[in-house]
């Protein structure tokens, strides 16, 4: 599908509240095939979330150190993970430093974990989430854990002012984007 025509059926799930304000922006680079484009969400022509893949991987790695760094952080090692390694490795590495090769790994799937979770989107992620929400119900893109599929459900003029008003507390516990567009539909009430 066309990114005209997808965002044309996007902005028409919108609350009429929000219609105008919440944009759905999305660029190309016709003529650079290595460049995947960008795509945002715009409140009042304010750039508010930006899904664009040029820095991932250096906040992973970023986000890698900072799980590394943090004294307080426990994580544990199961034997499977520890039988893994040494799987991978033939049996070659010493017993100390398996728990050692462990720990990263498990440290930097973390790190992935927690960079999905912090949006790092490009627009590809965007074309494929973007589908799911409109194939799926809204309560399932509400209970998700996925970001984008939670805005875009948020502000969806399907989800009453009632259903809103409900899920005060689950909001808690989201991220701060998803947060902030929950506080932007309730001032729409």
């Amino acid at each position: 599908m066309a990114w005209s025509k997808m965002k044309q059926i996007l902005e028409s799930f919108l609350c009429p509240a929000l219609y105008g304000r919440v944009e759905y922006c999305a660029t190309s680079y016709r003529y650079l095939p290595d460049k995947a484009g960008f795509c945002y969400i715009t409140v009042n022509k304010k750039n508010v979330f930006n899904m664009s893949d040029v820095t991932t991987l250096i906040r992973w790695y970023q986000t890698e150190q900072e799980i590394k760094n943090e004294p307080n952080l426990i994580i544990p090692i199961d034997k499977e993970e520890i039988e893994a390694v040494r799987k991978d490795t033939n049996g070659t590495v010493p017993e100390d430093r398996l728990v050692v090769i462990a720990r990263k790994r498990k440290i930097s799937e973390y790190a992935k974990t927690i960079l999905s979770a912090q949006s790092a989107l490009c627009k590809s992620n965007f074309y494929v989430l973007a589908n799911k929400f409109l194939a799926a119900s809204i309560e399932e893109n509400i209970e998700s854990d996925d970001i984008l599929l939670n805005i875009l459900a948020l502000v969806d003029r399907r989800v009453g002012k009632k259903r809103l008003l409900s899920m005060t507390e689950n909001m808690k516990l989201k991220h701060p984007i998803v947060q902030y567009f929950y506080e932007l539909r309730l001032s729409t009430l």
